[in-house]
């Protein structure tokens, strides 16, 4: 049997991109925060951090692809206009 092994998400850290982020970018409200961790784990470019209920995003790596928002599921974190 393999043992299943749970690997962080990729990261663009090599290499600023949120100059080309589209015109939308996330804004962690912390207020309903649970600490379930979705959004650190489905930001395909790993520029999430924090921990417990507390955290934030690194916009010059993050795209605005808004995936952080969407797996929320106490709707605390909102894509907002730039």
């Amino acid at each position: 049997m393999f043992a299943k092994i749970i690997l962080p998400p990729a990261t663009g850290l090599n290499n600023k991109t949120g100059s080309w982020r589209v015109k939308k970018r996330p804004k962690f409200l912390h207020q309903n925060c649970t600490g379930c961790r979705q959004c650190y784990l489905s930001c395909p470019e790993g520029c999430i951090s924090g921990s417990k209920k507390e955290y934030n995003v690194d916009l010059d790596y993050c795209k605005g692809c808004g995936i952080c928002a969407n797996v929320c599921p106490v709707n605390d974190i909102i894509m907002e206009q730039e």
